[in-house]
């Protein structure tokens, strides 16, 4: 497995990719630039939008459009949204203000969508104040919950294949924690820890179709798998020591996609890796909304 770079435009802090199964494109953004990213790999056509504030993740919508988790909260984005030469932030529609009620200066950050069209997202405080943070659920008709509270960076979310399980990472406890989860209701249960990172810190997560658990090793500079257990089962290197986050994604769903972030040297490309496995497919959020 040998990862490859994709000829799109570098990235300050890349993060978020999605595999939109519907059209068949990878969606991805960067952060602080407030760009989301669009790439259909079939003819390599590339769409940018900017949404004119920071956003952490962009997932498609079951009416089309987008599910964005910007700076200030959650928001939906027209399928058709903002050229990167249009008026920034131009049909953006914030749908939950997350941020309003915590600490000034704090902004949402990595998230997903669970089978049921939920969508989770948490945030961080921009100086990195440990604790600044919280997790949320966005529910398909709308409502806005805080699940979570305490958290410091706020990052990878996964469910296992039978989705009993949530696999979370808040990156600076060193480590990727598991909750007991409701797919009928969305709540948490029990939390315990799943693996230890002993390098980098753990950032951006997937599953694979063999219940394996994929983590972005931010600082660590690779990407690992972890088995159902939270043993290491490999390692895939790469030439970027900020390494963000991780989705499966081409029409077989065997090509890893990988975000990375500039460190002043190196980094902020997006990378594909070609795999013998097979990733599961990244659920929309379901918007009952008009």
């Amino acid at each position: 497995m040998v990862p490859e770079v994709v000829p799109v435009p570098r990235a300050q802090l890349g993060e978020g990719p999605r595999w939109d199964g519907g059209t068949g494109t990878l969606l991805w953004v960067d952060i602080p630039a407030g760009l989301v990213h669009r790439l259909d790999p079939a003819d390599g056509s590339q769409v940018t939008i900017d949404v004119g504030q920071p956003v952490g993740v962009a997932v498609p919508r079951t009416g089309g459009g987008l599910a964005l988790a910007v700076r200030d909260g959650f928001a939906v984005l027209p399928e058709s949204g903002t050229p990167e030469s249009g008026t920034p932030g131009a049909g953006l529609r914030v749908v939950a203000a997350v941020t309003a009620a915590e600490r000034p200066g704090n902004r949402m950050n990595d998230g997903a969508c669970d089978r049921a069209g939920r969508f989770f997202a948490g945030t961080k405080a921009e100086d990195d104040t440990p604790g600044a943070g919280a997790l949320y659920r966005l529910d398909p008709g709308g409502a806005c919950e805080r699940v979570l509270d305490g958290v410091s960076i706020s990052n990878g979310l996964a469910w296992s294949l039978d989705e009993q399980l949530l696999y979370y990472v808040d990156t600076p406890t060193g480590r990727v924690d598991v909750f007991d989860y409701d797919p009928a209701s969305g709540s948490l249960g029990d939390r315990r820890v799943f693996a230890e990172i002993p390098r980098g810190y753990p950032d951006g997560i997937t599953v694979d179709a063999d219940g394996h658990v994929w983590v972005a090793l931010w600082d660590g500079g690779a990407v690992v798998r972890l088995r159902p257990g939270g043993q290491l089962d490999r390692t895939i290197e790469l030439p970027a020591a900020n390494v963000t986050s991780c989705a499966f994604g081409g029409p077989n769903l065997d090509e890893l996609y990988i975000t990375t972030a500039w460190d002043g040297r190196a980094g902020g490309e997006l990378w594909r890796c070609r795999t013998p496995f097979t990733g599961l497919p990244a659920g929309p959020y379901r918007d009952l909304s008009p």
